[in-house]
């Protein structure tokens, strides 16, 4: 009878174990394909901070995009002579956060009103742009500027790029994750730019 007990078991516990391993891989993420969003404005110092920290996305680079010479340097890029802008490059899980979400984060940190600059820094390098991935990126993209651009505030006046990505090139190592290394140098930079004060005036309190 213990014998038949036992064997009655079996396929019980094998279901359990099956429900188990089922939910530790959704909780896992389930093997969900990571993706990639690029971004532009002004200095990456500021753009990476507010994107390292969302829930969902997995890792944030600062680089250079959007121009023609290859494997720019700081110096190179800054001076304006190679076509980039300097850029964030983030992977993000669209199961944990949707790219609608990334681009509402981008304009919240943009001023989408000022072509070839942003803040106190000038030039086609420092411009803001979407550098979008693929078809839905794209459309997704358009729909957000859309949508601000019925706010009366902004009515005819945003000038951010949606173009195509192209090659991203990763920034010198000091430049990564900067406002970590230096947060009393960071701060002090987006407030002697006027990033935080400009920013309030557009979106309001709460940047």
């Amino acid at each position: 009878m213990k014998q038949l007990f036992l064997v009655g078991l079996l396929p019980v516990f094998v279901l359990l174990s099956a429900v188990v391993a089922s939910a530790q891989g959704a909780g896992q993420g389930g093997g969900s394909q990571l993706e990639q969003a690029t971004f532009a404005g002004g200095c990456f110092w500021c753009m990476e901070h507010p994107f390292d920290e969302l829930p969902g996305v997995t890792g944030v680079t600062v680089g250079y995009t959007g121009g023609t010479t290859r494997n720019p340097s700081y110096e190179e890029v800054s001076a304006g002579g190679t076509g980039h802008a300097e850029s964030v490059q983030m992977t993000f899980d669209p199961a944990r956060i949707s790219y609608e979400k990334l681009l509402e984060v981008f304009w919240h940190n943009i001023d989408p009103t000022t072509r070839d600059r942003q803040f106190c820094d000038v030039g086609h390098q420092y411009r803001s742009a979407i550098f979008y991935q693929g078809e839905t990126q794209r459309r997704q993209a358009l729909a957000s500027k859309a949508a601000l651009e019925k706010l009366p505030k902004f009515k005819g006046g945003i000038v951010t790029e949606i173009v195509p990505a192209g090659v991203f090139y990763p920034a010198e190592e000091y430049h990564q994750h900067y406002y970590r290394k230096n947060p009393l140098r960071y701060k002090f930079y987006r407030y002697n730019c006027g990033r935080d004060q400009r920013l309030r005036e557009l979106w309001g309190e709460g940047q």
